[in-house]
């Protein structure tokens, strides 16, 4: 963990917010919280396992660690 300032310790939650925000959240209108709730857990579900990155030689998250164990 970083020292008290030193905002490295939150970059990859901040990331995630960032993404969750601009796919999901922006481009809908929520009548309640627990329609909110349900459009999160899907989307953490999506964001873990079906979500294709460049970086990660184009497999989703789950895959890549799958191929790559550290």
């Amino acid at each position: 963990m970083s020292r008290k300032g030193n905002c490295y310790d939150n970059a990859i939650i901040e990331n995630f917010f960032g993404i969750i925000k601009s796919e999901m959240f922006y481009l809908k209108k929520y009548t309640s919280v627990d329609e909110l709730k349900k459009d999160i857990t899907e989307y953490i579900e999506y964001h873990n396992k079906d979500r294709i990155k460049l970086n990660l030689n184009g497999m989703s998250p789950i895959k890549y660690r799958a191929l790559n164990p550290n």
